[in-house]
């Protein structure tokens, strides 16, 4: 019931679109061109802290545009290629760590009522991987898009905990987005005080200046 719940719903959000999320063409909520661009090209990062990222494309052009249409307009049927995208740029990372369980950053509470759904796991649900809820956050933070790294990490500093592992887990972060990296270090810092072991991360999209050139 609950997937053809979300079939309709983003069918209802394809009716309504108005235009192409990468090129704004009229008529179509992903034209043939931009669809094209949504293959994976996938990114090396880094977080401040040293942990490897594996990205399915840079924050950019029309991948940047789609998560967009995500997250403030509510199309995710455009998670479908995306989620594709995602499931290609895993398949090495999976292969070196076929045991590790897949940790989403957590989304907060007011982003989840504003929006009806998590993004991560979302994103991971179409990439066919199983999001493991091991992280919460502790504390309210403060919108990120216009604070620097080391705001970041003093806005996120000590604000998630995780459930105590059973055994020496290896575990895989992901996001959707990855800008500075403060967030997937809090995540891992959380991870690691309860005793889980964090192996790397994967995202959608790591913004250009974090990757590694």
């Amino acid at each position: 019931m609950g997937e053809w719940k979300t079939l309709v719903d983003e069918l209802a959000a394809f009716m309504l679109s108005g235009s192409c999320a990468g090129c704004d063409a009229p008529g179509t909520l992903l034209c043939a061109q931009c669809h094209g661009e949504l293959d994976a090209h996938v990114t090396a990062a880094s977080t401040p802290d040293g942990l490897e990222v594996t990205a399915a494309f840079p924050f950019e052009g029309v991948a940047a545009r789609c998560i967009r249409r995500i997250k403030e307009d509510g199309e995710t049927v455009l998670a479908r290629p995306l989620g594709a995208a995602v499931a290609v740029a895993g398949e090495e990372l999976l292969r070196r760590h076929p045991k590790a369980v897949l940790v989403p950053v957590p989304t907060s509470r007011a982003a989840f009522r504003r929006r009806g759904y998590r993004v991560p796991e979302l994103l991971m649900h179409r990439a066919g991987l199983t999001p493991s809820r091991l992280l919460t956050q502790t504390r309210r933070t403060q919108d990120q898009r216009e604070l620097d790294l080391e705001q970041r990490r003093q806005n996120v500093a000590g604000s998630m905990r995780a459930r105590h592992a059973r055994g020496a887990q290896e575990i895989l972060l992901f996001d959707d987005v990855v800008t500075t990296g403060a967030t997937l270090d809090e995540g891992a810092r959380a991870l690691r005080d309860a005793g889980f072991r964090v192996c790397g991360a994967l995202a959608l999209a790591a913004t250009p200046r974090r990757r590694e050139l």
